[in-house]
């Protein structure tokens, strides 16, 4: 049972007026000691908006209660905004830098990228340390002695200060359960939602075992699924999991914040619509995440290979414009080199898809199947 305690105080008064006691559940993140509300922002997108835009967004979601931030070294500017939106002279007094949660990630494959981009991070994000330090999309689970000298790097940024906690985030299962059984992570980003299979189960229950704190991020699906509601009902079952969200959008925003004094529990309700979804989305369906580019016939694999969903998950007529004709025709021209099958790491036969998608994508445009 996920205890429902009290919003740990915050330095803004402000944050009181409205309401003393927030009831979305706090969690501490395995042997972290990070404990924080249970809804985190994820500042991948916010690397499209304008700075002024992203600062604030980002105060606003302090402000609404979250606590718990991740983003990149390879997000363009969103560390930058990061470090603008909170450490800047005009609000750090309001946002100690106590108060908050920051966690970003190197892409690095050798140990002086691995210094480059820390110094990089802890300059943009214009702090001293950073609370949790990823591995980002890692294909193997660095160890000490492997060769790479990768994970000495980390040791060595922990034991200086400069990062409190070792982390890695994968899109590969195998990497993931590798990293949750070694003892050399304290915590583990995965993709995870409520379309999640016994794998991806086992993931976070292996996790919560071993005492691991486990960042969930696409938590919508790569935008499959439409209902937040849902969505975070789904995440609130597990006690151990830190759903991060992609936002861009004040109205985002405003539906995450909504839930810190008004969480949504698992109803049956709930529960007969998430069993829909599943069984509607069980299967090969690509999750969005773009790891399969570029393709080297120009094709959008990550919009273009689950076409046929998108179209009935969202107005279609965004996805049936004169644009979105001529991205699908580009399948035409695919040449079944399977380097994007080779990247993909739920191991889809992409080609094939494409093609499905691409034939169901003209009969919607011939009239001859009708969507929303």
């Amino acid at each position: 049972m996920v205890p429902r305690v009290p919003l740990p105080p915050g330095p803004n008064a402000l944050l009181h007026l409205r309401k003393d006691y927030r009831m979305i559940p706090v969690i501490t993140l395995g042997s972290t000691g990070i404990t924080a509300p249970q809804n985190g922002f994820g500042a991948l997108p916010v690397q499209r908006c304008d700075m002024e835009t992203a600062v604030r967004i980002l105060r606003r979601a302090y402000e609404g209660g979250m606590r718990y931030f991740d983003t990149a070294r390879a997000y363009s500017d969103s560390e930058e905004k990061l470090g603008n939106a909170f450490m800047s002279d005009d609000y750090k007094n309001a946002c100690p830098r106590e108060s908050i949660y920051i966690a970003t990630k190197t892409a690095a494959k050798t140990p002086e990228e691995f210094r480059e981009q820390l110094e990089t991070s802890l300059k943009n994000l214009k702090t001293d340390y950073i609370d949790v330090y990823q591995f980002h999309m890692a294909n193997q689970c660095y160890r000490p002695g492997d060769g790479t000298g990768m994970y000495e790097e980390m040791l060595k940024a922990k034991e200086e200060g400069r990062i409190r906690h070792i982390a890695l985030t994968a899109h590969k299962i195998q990497v993931a359960l590798e990293a949750a059984e070694s003892g050399l992570y304290e915590t583990i980003q995965f993709p995870f939602s409520y379309l999640a299979s016994e794998k991806e189960l086992h993931l976070v229950e292996l996790c919560k075992k071993n005492n691991i704190g486990f960042i969930a991020m696409k938590g919508l699906a790569g935008g499959l699924i439409n209902n937040s509601r849902a969505a975070m009902a789904y995440m609130l079952q597990f006690d151990n999991v830190m759903p991060i969200w992609g936002i861009q959008k004040e109205t985002e925003l405003e539906e995450w914040l909504s839930y810190m004094e008004n969480p949504p529990v698992m109803t049956d309700e709930i529960r007969t619509f998430i069993e829909a979804e599943q069984k509607e989305l069980a299967g090969s369906f690509c999750r969005g995440c773009g790891y399969c580019l570029p393709c080297p016939a120009g094709i959008t694999i990550n919009q273009c290979a689950r076409m046929s969903l998108m179209l009935r998950r969202a107005p279609s007529d965004d996805w049936l414009t004169e644009y979105w004709q001529n991205e699908m025709k580009k399948i035409e021209k695919c040449l079944h080199c399977y380097q994007c099958s080779k990247k993909c790491p739920y191991e889809l036969d992409t080609p094939a898809l494409l093609e499905k998608n691409y034939e169901d994508y003209q009969n919607v445009l011939a009239g001859r199947v009708s969507v929303k």
